[in-house]
């Protein structure tokens, strides 16, 4: 066992380099408060690549290892045999990585991982952009949203990660968000008692990319569980469960005119939108029941 008060507590050292608001620290100092140090993190290039540090220096204070940005589900599958042939069945692999490395670049490893059963526990933060290389557009992106190679606004609906995890059918996954640390610790201790494959989306608003205040990280998050635009839920052995339901949801201009990535939508483009989010809420609501 470390002794996490030697430094700061937590298993993450202070002066980690993130910007102002980001959720990735919050929601990665969660996680690992919640899973313990016998836990062995694989981070891809990306946001989060700076908690791996630079050349000798690291701001973790478990193992973890940095490999590249389109196998870390594979990484993470080699670190898990490698403990099996050890006799180790008890350290989480835990697989720690943004959108792009996970829903483009990463989707072909992540998806080998799933089809094989692997015992992984694997994390994408969601800022909904490669936003560490300049705000460009990834297949998280939503739908109309602006990025550097997006200008007038993406033109095709988000890519549903856990609908892609179901189909591939793990024990669990779930989403959460910076928003709700309550519900992202308990599925986060959910999953750390499940073995297999496990997939864990959370939401992760990004002030630089999304042009919101630093200070207002938590509202946002919180405004699109309210809205629909980022349901709580989890799916658990064949049964999915919708976490948080608000008693009406808020329209979804409340929380696009809180952002300036959003601020070339029309008012035809945001009843498209509207449409399509309480569509899709009530879609999950439906799947809750079967």
């Amino acid at each position: 066992m470390i002794d996490i008060k030697s430094e700061t507590q937590g298993y993450v050292a202070h002066g980690v380099s993130a910007c102002a608001g980001c959720g990735m620290e919050l929601i990665i100092r969660n996680i690992l408060d919640v899973l313990g140090d016998d836990t062995t993190v694989v981070i891809p290039p990306g946001c989060s690549a700076l908690f791996c540090g630079f050349g000798k220096e690291t701001a973790l204070k478990i193992p973890a290892f940095q490999g590249n940005l389109e196998n870390s589900a594979a990484y993470a599958t080699g670190i898990r045999a490698g403990y099996r042939a050890q006799g180790n069945n008890h350290t989480t692999v835990l697989v720690y990585a943004g959108d792009g490395g996970t829903l483009d670049i990463g989707l072909q490893s992540l998806s080998g991982m799933m089809e094989r059963g692997e015992d992984v526990l694997y994390v994408c933060y969601d800022n909904e952009a490669y936003m560490n290389t300049g705000i460009q557009g990834s297949s998280a992106t939503p739908f109309h949203a602006w990025s550097t190679t997006t200008p007038a606004g993406k033109n095709v609906m988000k890519k549903d990660l856990l609908s892609i995890a179901i189909a591939h059918r793990v024990p669990y996954c779930a989403s959460c968000s910076m928003g709700n640390i309550p519900d992202l610790r308990h599925k986060f201790e959910k999953a750390k008692s499940i073995q297999g494959p496990r997939v864990i989306h959370v939401f992760s608003p990004c002030p630089t990319g999304w042009g919101i205040k630093p200070a207002k990280s938590v509202e946002v998050s919180r405004m699109a569980i309210q809205t629909g635009m980022w349901i709580l839920y989890e799916y658990e052995y064949g049964k999915l469960k919708v976490n948080i339901k608000p008693k009406s949801l808020e329209p979804i201009c409340t929380y696009l005119k809180m952002q300036k990535r959003f601020k070339q939508v029309t008012d035809e483009q945001m009843e498209e939108l509207q449409q399509l989010v309480t569509a899709n809420y009530n879609k999950m609501l439906k799947m809750e029941k079967i």
